[in-house]
């Protein structure tokens, strides 16, 4: 009885640590840091027209603050283990609905692109340079001035969770 116990205990442990191993090292968050302890972000030049330097900087820092909420890795102004680069590479207004039975535009939509590139120095395996884009409509009796403001913080939220779910996402 002692031998099938001791055996099923050590059969149990196996089974445990290979449970517990998987593809790569995993935050409490779900991120998939393959051991990584630090980032960077730099900053995301924008270089599409109509973006201001403004657009840039705030996605800059929209992605640095996803990254320390939903992770464990600390932020380093350079050099981190984990490192996001890139360009804001779209920022442009269009027509998304035009009012029934009329030729005037009842919606616009702003459309953001972003080029990012990934790096991740443990693992160059993960490396990645991807275009992420997102949009936002708001109304045609709307001017953009007066909404940006708002539609980019959207947009950001979403093309943030993106580039995290790209980079460091466990799916």
């Amino acid at each position: 009885m002692k031998a099938v116990l001791t055996f099923s205990f050590k059969v149990f442990g196996v089974l445990l640590l290979l449970a517990g191993s998987g593809c790569g090292v995993y935050t409490p968050y779900g991120a998939q840091t393959a051991g990584a302890k630090t980032f960077s972000v730099d900053y995301f030049t924008p270089v599409a027209p109509l973006a201001g330097p403004e657009v840039g900087q705030q996605f800059t820092e929209a992605l640095k603050d996803l990254i320390q909420r939903q992770s464990t890795l600390r932020w380093v102004a350079e050099g981190g283990e984990l490192h996001y680069s890139g360009r804001i590479v779209g920022y442009d207004v269009s027509t998304s609905a035009v009012a029934g039975g009329q030729e005037v535009a009842s919606q616009n939509r702003l459309t953001m692109q972003v080029q990012v590139q990934y790096a991740h120095s443990l693992d160059p395996s993960l490396d990645f340079e991807k275009t992420f884009s997102r949009f936002a409509d708001f109304p045609a009796t709307s001017d953009l001035f007066d909404v940006e403001q708002e539609l980019v913080d959207e947009i950001n939220e979403q093309l943030t969770q993106e580039v995290f779910n790209a980079s460091l996402g466990n799916w």
